[in-house]
């Protein structure tokens, strides 16, 4: 990944971002060629448990009918996550009445995750994986749905359609790509713009990139 220094985030930012992630792609070199799901996930960090890889672990699982975890990995796995992402007008930059010599960009929050994958057909991980995933999503709403509201069969059933997944990572790179390299009254004019579309995401990672 090319990763200019000013878009260069800390262990915590990145932290942070894996502490709330969402879905992700995982991408596999295989002898079939590449191959990519998008799938929830859940971050471990190094250290927090028994065996994960040196820079945390990932979980999740997919369908048993999908074919990339049965195919063989031909090096390293890759998982693509994702923050918030925005397209920038030059319009919004102050610098934009001054002199004009501004164009478009694209600001967002990513993090390639490399490691090594580990399938897990195994029912008890699997249901855990489903419990902790269900729990970390549903946490949020004011009433949140258990595993155990549906039928002991009927769950038991869904979890035999699908195979967990682990990428203990060896290494991440990221890059927050947020208007570090402009002026504060373009940044500031950036922010204004994303919050009158209402892009509350994308203009409070801004805000804490500037320390505001």
């Amino acid at each position: 990944m090319y990763v200019p220094e000013h878009f260069r985030p800390t262990d915590a930012d990145i932290s942070e971002l894996l502490e709330h992630l969402g879905a992700a792609d995982l991408v596999t070199v295989t002898a079939v060629g590449l191959l990519a799901t998008m799938l929830p996930l859940a971050f471990d960090a190094p250290g927090s448990r028994a065996g994960t890889g040196p820079a945390g672990s990932l979980m999740g699982h997919v369908a048993r009918n999908n074919r990339q975890w049965r195919e063989p990995v031909i090096g390293e796995a890759l998982v693509i996550a994702r923050g918030p992402d925005a397209y920038v007008t030059p319009s919004w930059y102050a610098t934009k009445g001054e002199h004009g010599r501004v164009v478009p960009t694209w600001n967002y929050v990513t993090a390639h995750l490399h490691g090594r994958l580990v399938i897990h057909d195994d029912p008890a991980w699997v249901e855990a994986n489903v419990r902790r995933l269900t729990a970390l999503h549903e946490g949020r709403r004011d009433a949140p749905w258990s595993v155990d509201d549906a039928p002991r069969a009927y769950v038991e059933g869904q979890l035999r359609a699908i195979v967990g997944v682990e990428v203990l990572v060896e290494r991440i790179e990221a890059k927050f790509k947020l208007s570090q390299n402009r002026s504060e009254r373009d940044v500031d004019g950036v922010i204004d713009g994303l919050s009158a579309l209402g892009d509350v995401a994308m203009a409070d990672a801004m805000r804490r990139s500037q320390g505001t």
